[in-house]
């Protein structure tokens, strides 16, 4: 599918990922990266101070996340692998975008618009506590996306609109001056992306405290294993795989066989709670032993981890610098 498409992919470094983020997105990402025929992959700190105030802790962040896909296997000399504000095209560009992005556009933002349903439904004013990082957050993104001359940018469906406004907006320069002056992007979701149940059965999110860890120790990562929910019936007593939590959580990560092993314990009174915790265990620390001795390196030795940021900006200005300065051709008739 992307093969002879140029991919971009962005994350915001808002804190260690979980066991669900390595699997539904850490992983799909490196290994589109090994497909695709060329692969941008950036760290979105621009984005990440609309929410983090605090220079110690976004940099820590960072710091984590650009070890986490490296640990996972992102290859940089395949992925062009760069921090955001490195690129200082991004804000000239965006500026350029804003004369031709209509207000309405923000005002729709699934980001602003859950934001002013928060504060009404706290009784607050509508624009509370919101800055405008978070209202123009989609034309930044525009950016990140039209500097590059992106086709393909796989989001989750949440994230479809913002590829959307970023070749609405695209359209409307070319339009304008009658020539492609912006490559058109289109979005890839990906249906078959593992949706990782946490330990309480909703959604693995850092927001419901309900994660496995990722790199912490083993024991850190089996106590958040042993405090799934589970009910009160005996191993004895027959069950159904799809009604057991451990088992949902242990599809996104183990082996056709090994998910065959623990169905048919279940179903058949052989298995008990405390065996499958275990298999889950097994299974999660296997997935990860490698990439956790990697991060643990990396966290180690970021002045190696700087260089392959520098060199990512390297390889992604050029590309950046030519956008900008067909679009200021344009616009100011050079």
């Amino acid at each position: 599918m992307f093969e002879d498409k140029k991919v971009l992919t962005g994350v915001k470094p808002t804190g260690t990922p979980h066991l669900g983020n390595y699997l539904g997105a850490i992983k799909p990402a490196i290994a589109m990266g090994k497909n695709a025929k060329e692969h941008y992959m950036f760290i979105a700190d621009y984005h990440a101070i609309n929410a983090e105030k605090n220079p110690e802790i976004l940099s820590e962040k960072l710091k984590e996340i650009a070890c986490v896909y490296l640990a996972g296997g992102l290859d940089p000399n395949k992925s062009v692998f760069y921090r955001q504000s490195d690129i200082p095209e991004i804000p000239e560009i965006t500026t350029i975008l804003y004369a031709y992005t209509p207000k309405g556009f923000m005002n729709k933002a699934h980001a602003y618009k859950a934001a002013v349903d928060k504060n009404r439904a706290a009784g607050k004013p509508d624009d509370d506590g919101i800055n405008m990082g978070l209202y123009t957050y989609p034309t930044l993104m525009a950016a990140d996306i039209l500097a590059y001359d992106t086709d393909i940018v796989p989001v989750g469906k949440d994230q479809i609109q913002h590829v959307e406004i970023a070749r609405d907006i695209a359209g409307i320069i070319n339009a304008h001056y009658n020539k492609q002056l912006l490559v058109l992007p289109d979005y890839a979701v990906d249906e078959h992306v593992a949706v990782v149940p946490g330990i309480d059965g909703r959604k693995m999110s850092k927001s419901y405290g309900n994660v496995i860890p990722l790199f912490e120790d083993d024991k850190a990562i089996k106590k958040a294993i042993f405090s799934i929910k589970t009910d009160s019936r005996p191993m004895e007593e027959p069950k159904d795989p799809e009604e057991i939590l451990v088992y949902q959580i242990y599809k996104s990560i183990a082996t056709p066989e090994q998910l065959q092993e623990m169905g048919d314990g279940l179903r058949q009174g052989k298995l008990g709670y405390g065996h499958i915790k275990n298999m889950l265990l097994d299974a999660v620390i296997n997935e990860i032993k490698d990439a956790r001795e990697k991060y643990n390196y990396y966290m180690a030795h970021f002045d190696e981890v700087e260089g392959m940021l520098e060199n990512g900006a390297a390889k992604a200005r050029p590309v950046a610098q030519a956008t900008l300065k067909r679009l200021k051709d344009a616009v100011f008739g050079r």
